[in-house]
């Protein structure tokens, strides 16, 4: 009984502390609004529709992982908020690198992309390190993220908000384990979000009409999607204009 008091304190103390140093984590704003579902009453006209598998995700981010390196994010305070108290300056000092660096599996956890239940999750094993107080802890563990499909048609690009639902660490003191956990949320909240899926080079269109010396543009109106099984099938609806161009000299 004693120490479940003491283990209760520790997490009441810790998460009044990591509030104090780092204020009350606020949701970022993302560009575009949220994919819906396809409309029940079938695909506009001009609508393609692209399927992305699970194998497919999981040979993109093997290639991440094999060519690029592990994704590393910086810990500490978030730019976003200027009145902030310095938490660098308090809680980090030099001697850690304060970071924390995705890894394809650890934990008894795969970081991957799983299309299911109506839903895109992405478990993410990570390890990583930082000072608290003059103390450099190495920790490592996983969280359990899903990524919600948000569509800007001004900038003509698709986004993956990533929402963070879980963090589980492993070998962490309680007292430390609120701090930890607030870092990492933050960090992929923060660092990661929004990310870049689909740009505008990939969705618009220009087809050459040589024959009526022009060319068809089409750009994209609307964007919806359907989690299946192992995929997700992504309906994307095209506006069509025709441009004439200048007779070419003889």
């Amino acid at each position: 009984m004693r120490y479940v008091i003491i283990l209760l304190l520790g997490l009441i103390v810790g998460a009044g502390a990591a509030v104090f140093f780092l204020g009350t984590p606020r949701a970022k704003s993302m560009p575009g609004t949220e994919v819906q579902a396809p409309d029940a009453s079938g695909a506009q006209a001009g609508t393609v529709s692209v399927t992305i598998t699970e194998g497919f995700s999981e040979r993109l981010l093997a290639t991440i992982f094999q060519d690029l390196g592990a994704p590393s994010f910086q810990l500490g305070r978030m730019e976003s908020e200027p009145n902030s108290v310095d938490t660098e300056r308090i809680v980090f000092q030099q001697g850690c690198t304060n970071t924390i660096t995705l890894a394809p599996e650890g934990s008894n956890t795969k970081t991957e992309v799983q299309f299911a239940n109506d839903k895109i999750s992405a478990p993410l094993a990570f390890s990583g390190s930082y000072n608290l107080l003059g103390n450099c802890m190495q920790f490592k563990g996983w969280a359990q993220t899903s990524i919600q499909l948000r569509f800007d048609q001004g900038s003509q690009t698709v986004y993956g908000q990533v929402n963070v639902e879980g963090v589980n660490l492993e070998g962490v003191n309680p007292l430390a384990n609120t701090f930890v956990t607030v870092f990492v949320r933050n960090a992929i909240d923060q660092r990661v979000n929004p990310l870049e899926l689909i740009r505008a080079p990939q969705l618009q269109l220009l087809i050459p009409v040589k024959a009526s010396n022009g060319e068809v543009k089409a750009q994209v109106k609307d964007v919806r999607a359907e989690i299946l099984d192992g995929s997700l099938k992504m309906h994307i609806s095209y506006d069509f204009s025709g441009t004439r161009g200048q007779q070419p000299q003889s």
